[in-house]
């Protein structure tokens, strides 16, 4: 994989109709980071999100990928999506899914990198199984094992963990976050969580009510990686409340 990109949203902003979702946003991602992006529910993080993987335009503005527009680099196979929704094509197994990720960004076949992420997102054993066969943890493994298997210089995450029980949860953020930090990818993670951007990202955006603004930018200097006991530390504590004190002052509320 080559370097990591630069993400540059210059004034960017997304319409529909009479509908503004995103204000005209100046934001620059740095190359290697992991970014969440936080917000109130149908503020437009998604929105921001698709607007970088090029599956909206921006109605003004635009949004270039080092010197690139998102088209162009999602056509060199560098862009990788994972959504909520694992989205597996339920005739595929496990290994032909992922496998699919390469075909797509027109690479060649590679087996052994496909069973060694098998191995590695925790499904050692179901490569053969179809998605039906799998719980929902298995199916979001499956998915960002097929959105890393690329290894995309750019990877977007949009509420990756959201479909899952607690529990699988925090296998998921204990067990996933250590493969796409490795490849050096720069990352992009839309949730709702507070305490799950916390613990995976380098940098928070807060994003108010829409239409979506920048409303707080905090910098996460927490060592990696970042076990589950993380969350009961000061520090850890601290940024969470700095987090929820930004969310409630752009709706106009008060945190408790």
């Amino acid at each position: 994989m080559t370097e990591p990109p630069i993400v540059h949203l210059a004034e960017a902003s997304r319409s529909f109709g009479d509908l503004e979702v995103l204000a005209p946003t100046d934001l620059i991602f740095t190359a290697g980071q992991t970014t969440a992006l936080v917000g109130p529910s149908g503020c437009g993080k998604s929105t921001l999100l698709r607007l970088v993987a090029g599956l909206e335009h921006p109605s003004s503005g635009r949004v270039v990928i080092d010197d690139a527009p998102p088209a162009v680099v999602a056509g060199r196979g560098e862009l990788a999506v994972a959504f909520q929704d694992p989205s597996l094509l339920p005739w595929r197994t496990v290994r032909s899914n992922i496998a699919l990720a390469l075909q797509l960004a027109r690479r060649p076949a590679d087996p052994d990198a496909v069973d060694r992420l098998i191995a590695l997102v925790g499904l050692h054993g179901f490569g053969d199984s179809r998605p039906a066969e799998l719980s929902g943890g298995m199916r979001q493994r499956a998915a960002i094992a097929r959105a890393l298997v690329t290894r995309p210089r750019l990877l977007l995450l949009d509420e990756p963990f959201g479909a899952v029980d607690e529990l699988t949860r925090q296998d998921l953020l204990a067990d996933l976050p250590p493969l796409w930090r490795e490849g050096g990818a720069t990352t992009l993670l839309v949730t709702h969580s507070i305490v799950e951007a916390v613990r995976l990202a380098d940098r928070i955006v807060v994003l108010s009510p829409r239409p979506a603004r920048v409303v707080h930018d905090v910098i996460v200097d927490l060592p990696h990686p970042r076990a589950g006991q993380i969350v009961r530390t000061p520090a850890f504590e601290a940024l969470v409340d700095e987090v929820t004190l930004a969310l409630a002052r752009s709706r106009g509320t008060t945190a408790a």
